[in-house]
């Protein structure tokens, strides 16, 4: 049976792993909408990886006895001056991402949930890798400035991302490297 600091703790990282789908899902909409569409695929893996996240903390709760209590989204920004303002925010974000499941395996420790933490350790893997990413893109976009020729080259490179997981909603989806 899961305990209920560290389920409460878990309820809310289901929402800011959904928060973080609807900011990937809002960046998807602004890089179409400038013709950017390899951005945009990116970001659309990247929501897609997000929901898939929410349901692996889901899958936890349940699978340990708990109840999932899905709470309130916050309100999401929904437009960027820029690419780079836009990638600049993503990993801004994933900062606060992984601040947040630092707390977690805090807070599993304090309660001395053993069980959580493989997952709380395949996370901050995954941190490491969401961090670099979205600071990469950022520092790319940092250099290339405003050459229209940098920008539609960067683009055609996130376009080549590859994400092969099925349904967010399906746990076979988790097992996939994301």
């Amino acid at each position: 049976m899961i305990g209920e600091k560290i389920k409460s703790a878990i309820n809310e990282q289901i929402k800011y792993e959904l928060e973080s789908f609807y900011v990937y899902l809002s960046m998807t909409a602004y890089f179409h909408q400038l013709n950017l569409n390899g951005m945009a695929h990116w970001m659309r893996c990247q929501a897609h990886e997000e929901m898939i996240h929410a349901m692996k903390f889901y899958d936890h709760i349940l699978d340990r006895g708990g109840r999932v209590t899905l709470l309130d989204l916050k309100q999401i920004k929904t437009n960027w001056k820029a690419p780079l303002e836009a990638w600049k925010d993503a990993y801004e974000h994933e900062k606060f991402i992984t601040a947040k499941i630092n707390n977690l395996v805090k807070i599993s420790r304090e309660e001395n949930d053993y069980t959580s933490e493989p997952l709380l350790a395949w996370f901050l893997n995954e941190q490491i890798e969401e961090e670099k990413n979205t600071d990469k893109v950022a520092r790319e976009l940092a250099m290339i400035g405003d050459s229209q020729d940098g920008i539609l080259m960067l683009d055609r490179e996130l376009a080549a991302r590859i994400f092969t997981a099925g349904s967010p909603l399906d746990p076979a989806a988790y097992n996939v490297a994301v």
